[in-house]
């Protein structure tokens, strides 16, 4: 089975990702399960063989020099995001497709004040979550939004580039860390130049990186990006200890003026196990909101976003909740999944 062979079936299946390691047949993820392709184990040749017609020179010179690498790849009208790595010293890879199509907020069945977020001139919104919870793809479908509905010059900053972007009624300049700049550091001191309108943030990684996000939203722009982080106050608190003791007063008051949502996501497996359905919370800043993360109180966030339903906000809690009382999600799931497990049990006493 060649490379090629091995996308097709992630493409076709409908699969996430493909996992290819040595003494181990390919694994297609399909919503949460991993689905073994074929009985036979593959040699460190095999990866080998399978990953380095993917690569070009510069490329296959990076990976051997740092051990990792992450690239985007297109083959055939499809996309695919590829990780590089090394194990016990042999090559492994996993590969990700990304969808043709950018999905639309619609379509990602996202809650209508998300839109709201989109049409904002200025200030700071988080997309938040773990690894592989469709974070990138909230993100595409914000700027999607934007690009179909008003004249905007939105620049990107990306490891690797996703979803490519067609300009619509916007400009849009995609940048890849590796291909078109050396960092994401490097590119957030120089973005501000390029006269932007918005700004996407693949990931803030590092005290840098928030503050020259920070930095952005406060002078006019809206930014978008990204945090590993579970709900809005983890995301709230995370940004501000990354900073030392003598900054964070100021840090909190920077944020408290400059943050405008954050949209924390999980993608949970389906009670009826067809694929997978997104979990969120939304909290939109708000004078009550502002002047919490101004004085430090962020465990008080969750009551106000409880507080905000009637305009169109939710806690994770009450998104999990939903889920379970549509039958899409088992009450299993939702009680591993919050951050507030006894108020959930309780919650829940009722459903099957």
């Amino acid at each position: 089975m060649n490379i090629n062979e091995l996308l097709s079936k992630l493409t076709v299946s409908k699969a996430s990702d493909l996992i290819l390691v040595d003494g181990n047949p390919p694994y297609l993820r399909i919503a949460n399960s991993l689905i073994q392709q074929g009985s036979n184990p593959l040699s460190t040749r095999n990866v080998e063989d399978l990953i380095t017609p993917l690569l070009s020179k510069e490329l296959m010179d990076e990976f051997k020099k740092t051990k990792e690498l992450d690239f985007a790849y297109e083959d055939q009208g499809s996309r695919y995001r590829i990780n590089l790595h090394f194990q016990m010293g042999n090559m492994a890879a996993t590969i990700r497709r990304i969808p043709k199509e950018i999905p639309t907020l619609e379509q990602l069945s996202l809650p209508t004040i998300v839109k709201t977020l989109t049409t904002l001139e200025r200030g700071l919104v988080l997309v938040t979550g773990p690894t592989g919870c469709g974070k990138s793809t909230t993100q595409a479908a914000m700027i999607n939004e934007i690009n179909s509905t008003r004249q905007a010059h939105i620049i990107t900053i990306e490891d690797p580039i996703e979803f490519v972007h067609q300009a619509k009624l916007s400009v849009i300049e995609q940048r890849e860390v590796g291909l078109d700049t050396v960092s994401f550091n490097e590119a957030l001191k120089r973005v501000l130049r390029q006269i932007p309108d918005i700004i996407l943030i693949g990931e803030m990684r590092d005290l840098e990186s928030i503050q020259m996000a920070i930095t952005a939203a406060e002078t006019g722009h809206l930014v978008i990006a990204t945090l590993h982080t579970q709900d809005s106050s983890q995301s709230i608190d995370r940004m501000i200890d990354v900073f030392p003791p003598h900054q964070q007063t100021q840090i909190r008051t920077m944020l408290s003026l400059t943050i405008q949502g954050i949209i924390s996501q999980q993608l949970i497996p389906r009670k009826d196990s067809n694929g997978l359905v997104l979990a969120m919370e939304v909290m939109v800043a708000n004078p009550a909101i502002r002047n919490i993360i101004r004085k430090g109180g962020t465990q008080d966030l969750y009551s106000m976003i409880e507080l905000g339903s009637q305009i169109g906000m939710q806690t994770m809690d009450s998104s999990l909740k939903k889920l379970v009382n549509e039958g899409k999600i088992d009450k299993n799931e939702a009680l591993a999944r919050t951050l507030h497990r006894e108020q959930m049990e309780k919650s829940l006493s009722g459903s099957a």
